[in-house]
């Protein structure tokens, strides 16, 4: 089994990327955002609480994070691994998922960063922002605090993964073939 953790800034080009990758490694992809965006559609409890805190272009806390993820997580009990896009993005939820997986057996084989210049991303967000109908990507302020909320927060995860031997940087910039072949070659490497 192989569980990979594909992260980057928001536009770093986390969700396209996945799409290629787990079907090339027969994975099941956990996008949070696809995720919370589910919950929200559908007026969960646990998706109405993530809004409030999306909305305002903040991470949402650890505890809710991690109760929708498990759950996807048991919903897939004959996967062959997870690529798990935008989790976690705390040492705190690093942790919580390290402890999950390890209730069932597995454990985190590699974490691959997408790495990209901040004005490029802003760029991109804006211009997905035009048609994505997402208010988080409209807005340049609320991009900027999403970056900030990155760097404080999840920018730290580089070193937990490092200590594990388990942390990869790719570059992000180029055709999405060009980075297809990056990820696929770390991948092929473990």
């Amino acid at each position: 089994m192989i569980n990979i953790v594909l992260f980057g800034k928001p536009g770093a080009g986390k969700g396209t990327q996945a799409e290629f990758l787990k079907g090339k490694y027969n994975l099941t992809h956990l996008s949070t955002g696809d995720i919370f965006r589910y919950n929200i559609k559908n007026a969960t409890e646990l998706g109405m609480l993530a809004k409030t805190y999306m909305d305002k272009g903040d991470l949402v806390p650890d505890e809710v994070t991690i109760q929708m993820l498990q759950s996807e997580v048991d919903k897939n009990p004959q996967s062959s691994g997870f690529l798990f896009d935008g989790f976690p993005r705390t040492i705190a939820q690093a942790e919580a998922l390290d402890s999950f997986l390890v209730s069932k057996n597995q454990s985190i084989t590699a974490t691959i960063a997408l790495e990209a210049n901040d004005e490029i991303l802003v760029q991109r967000l804006l211009e997905r922002g035009k048609t994505s109908g997402r208010p988080d990507d409209q807005d340049e302020e609320k991009i900027r605090n999403r970056y900030d909320e990155y760097n404080q927060k999840t920018a730290p995860l580089m070193n937990y993964y490092q200590a594990q031997g388990k942390f990869h940087a790719v570059n992000g910039i180029g055709s999405i073939e060009e980075i297809t072949k990056r990820l696929s070659a770390v991948i092929d490497s473990l």
